[in-house]
């Protein structure tokens, strides 16, 4: 069988973790090309798949080579629309790292492309592929805790600097916020626990500790308070080391969403950014009873309401390998499998619209003070 041959634009970050995962982990995947503005990474790229592969700094190159048969969209979130775009519209299958787009208008398009297209079109949530969340999901569904009634999910981003504040994640232009950028993966979640979607929210969020009065050019290296400063990111290339406490950060790193789902599930989402500990609480509660996630131990715990007592049962998870619990070898895997049996991944497009839908309202919501503000559902 001839592997599916696979190029991707941006190779580094996100995107170096699909050329790893396709290249020796997914069997039936060849990666052939990638594209990326650095010449670095273009070097990296090589070295991990080969100096065969063919490698540009013009995306469109890539995507009209006849030896390329899917593409792996990893650039920063505001080239997503334009990038997914000229996939779909080249007839070529299509695995876009979330967020889908950081506009609701820019979702929209890329599902009608889709429909014309007639392709394979998966979104990177690969916290769908976690085997916490899929033992999660099997309780809900089995009726075990009754009808859901709540969800509350607590993001503790430890390392937030690390990750959001010292690039182009800081900036508003870029990622439209961080309730779009981060938060996506748990809003989808939410959404894909309990099947169904949110219909309005309201927000609250705060620049509360990122963000300052530094010069925009300075970078951690260079800085004088080097060996004090709490944030301090030294050993990575000048666009990963920029000050965390620069003035063009304007993105918030202190959140807490109210929701609505559907059939009048209450929900929320809180996410802080200057966390010590890096942990997601899924919390969801039936009428029944509860059942909940521990990351640090692998476990998710049903606790039932008795008439006299408590009761608990604690499974197991035993997840492989990799980022995102082991999820993102398994989402690639499926990318490969959807392709040769032409069907749909899990994470399909109109879910990915959705919680970009979630982020978007949020975010107009905090920033107008909390103003409850209606989830659009697309047009087509």
């Amino acid at each position: 069988m001839e592997p599916i041959r696979i190029g991707v634009i941006g190779v580094a970050s996100r995107g170096a973790y699909f050329v790893r995962e396709f290249h020796e982990n997914v069997e039936g995947a060849e990666v052939v090309a990638g594209m990326d503005v650095v010449d670095a990474h273009l070097d990296r790229f090589r070295d991990t798949v080969g100096h065969d592969a063919f490698v540009t700094k013009d995306y469109r190159e890539l995507v009209a080579r006849a030896d390329v048969d899917a593409v792996v969209v990893a650039s920063p979130d505001n080239f997503h629309e334009e990038q997914g775009l000229a996939v779909l519209e080249a007839g070529k299958h299509l695995l876009l790292e979330k967020p889908m787009a950081i506009t609701i208008e820019g979702c929209d398009k890329l599902l009608a492309a889709h429909k014309r297209a007639g392709v394979v079109f998966g979104l990177g949530l690969s916290m769908r592929y976690m085997p916490m969340f899929e033992v999660m999901k099997d309780i809900i569904d089995s009726g075990q805790i009754g009808d859901v009634k709540a969800y509350w999910c607590n993001h503790f981003v430890g390392k937030g600097g690390h990750f959001y504040f010292h690039d182009w994640h800081a900036v508003r232009d870029n990622t439209a916020g961080l309730l779009l950028q981060k938060g996506t993966h748990d809003i989808d979640i939410m959404h894909y626990l309990v099947g169904k979607f949110a219909t309005k929210v309201s927000a609250f969020g705060s620049l509360d500790y990122y963000g300052g009065d530094k010069p925009d050019d300075l970078h951690c290296p260079d800085c004088p308070e080097k060996d004090t400063c709490p944030e301090v990111q030294l050993g990575h290339p000048p666009h990963f080391s920029l000050c965390a406490f620069r003035r063009e950060v304007d993105v918030e790193d202190n959140h807490v969403v109210i929701m609505e789902l559907e059939d009048g599930i209450k929900a929320a989402y809180q996410e802080c950014h200057f966390t010590p500990d890096y942990h997601r609480d899924h919390i969801v509660i039936g009428t029944k009873g509860r059942v909940y996630n521990s990351e640090d131990y692998s476990t998710v715990t049903v606790r039932m309401r008795k008439r006299h007592a408590l009761s608990d049962t604690v499974h197991q998870v035993h997840p492989p390998e990799g980022e995102h619990g082991g999820g993102d070898v398994l989402l690639c895997r499926d990318f490969i499998d959807a392709i040769r049996e032409k069907r749909p991944l899990r994470n399909d497009p109109y879910s990915a619209r959705m919680a970009v839908a979630v982020g978007v309202a949020a975010h107009e919501s905090l920033r107008a003070g909390g103003k409850m503000i209606p989830v659009e559902r697309p047009a087509i």
